[in-house]
This record gives C-alpha cells, structure tokens and sequence, in this order.
C-alpha cells in the first residue's frame, strides 16, 4: 500500500471520527437543552389599542359585556377548582318505622347495655358508658365476633348529641337495624335488634 493511499484513508477516517463526534454532541445537547422554540411575533400594542378604542361606545360597552362576563365566569371556575373540598357533615337518618311512632332513641340517659341475644355469645351483657363500641372480629374491638359473616372492622356504636348511633364501617356483609342495611349513620331505637352477622344484640335499660 502506498504512502499515499494509507495518508487518505488516515483523512477518512480522521473525517468519519469529526462526524461521529458532532452527531453525539447535538443528541446530548437535545436531551439536555430540548429543542429550540421558535419566538412568536407579538401583536404590536398600538394598532391594537386602536382598533379598541374604534367604534362608537354603546358598540364598545356591547362587546366588553360578553368578555367582561366570560372572563368573570373564568375566574370563579378557576376559584372554585382550586378550593378545597369542604368537609362532609355526618347525615344521620331515623332508624325504620321510628319517623312517627315506635320506642324512643337510646341515648346515653335510658340505655345501659348491650345484650346478645343470638349467636355464639347469646345472653352476655355489656355495660354501656359513653365510649364508643367498635364491632367485628378483630381482637381490639370492643365487642369481638368470630364468624364467617362479619368483617375485621364491622360496624361501631357512637354516641351523637347524647344518643347512639350505628355506623356500618364499610363491612362486607352489611349491618342491619330491624331488617334494613344500614347504609349511613342511624339513630338507635331502644330494644331494637341490630344484626351483625350471625349475631343480633340489642340496647336496653
């Protein structure tokens, strides 16, 4: 091979290197800079303040109402998207057949326990303070059941404004105030059975 041929392929490939290199160099300058953003050509000010200020002004009042009105609706939207949510206040409903007649609210004046009275535990009693009562079959719930038909956290007994009240915790069975599910917090009835699984009990005097 001649001395010529070898100094033109050491040019080539010299070249070929200088491309390889500039074509990494404009990728790495992409990932890290982006592309160029073409500038957009702004609206000169003066021929747009005149073209306002053109027309009569009940033509110009007409046409700022609409915007005026939009812009206003615009800005509420806005207000009222980035406003938290407000709280939600617990809704209590009156427990079944309880609206005109039946026995009154237990509260924390007229009931002092909660009796049993089917299932594995029939006949127990628990004295009733104003602590509320977390049922299901968890070890730390006040009131412990172990069956098929209850969950882990079931339901919990409150007291509101001085009565009690049942609260299904999102059980899988349901929980059932004189036959009805429970579907939201629900006043209580004296001698009223509530049913948790396999297991009814009641508050009583």
């Amino acid at each position: 091979m001649s001395e010529l041929t070898l100094l033109i392929l050491q040019l080539a490939f010299l070249a070929l290197l200088w491309v390889f290199i500039f074509i990494v160099v404009y990728a790495m300058r992409s990932d890290l800079f982006g592309q160029r953003v073409r500038k957009l050509r702004e609206a000169p000010a003066a021929t747009s303040g005149a073209a306002s200020a053109a027309g009569s002004g009940a033509a110009s009042g007409a046409g700022q109402a609409p915007v005026a009105a939009g812009a206003a609706a615009a800005v509420a939207g806005a207000a009222a998207a980035a406003a938290p949510p407000a709280p939600k206040v617990p809704t209590f409903v009156p427990a079944p057949g309880t609206e005109l007649s039946g026995p009154p609210h237990a509260s924390t004046a007229n009931a002092r326990r909660l009796v049993i009275t089917s299932g594995t535990k029939a006949g127990s009693e628990i004295p009733l303070g104003t602590e509320p009562l977390t049922i299901g079959r968890s070890s730390d719930s006040s009131v412990v059941i172990r069956d098929d038909y209850t969950s882990t956290h079931h339901a919990r007994l409150m007291v509101w404004s001085e009565e009690w009240v049942i609260q299904d915790l999102d059980s899988t069975n349901g929980t059932f105030l004189d036959g009805q599910r429970v579907t939201s917090p629900t006043h209580v009835p004296l001698n009223t059975p509530i049913r948790i699984g396999a297991t009814s009990f009641e508050l009583r005097r």
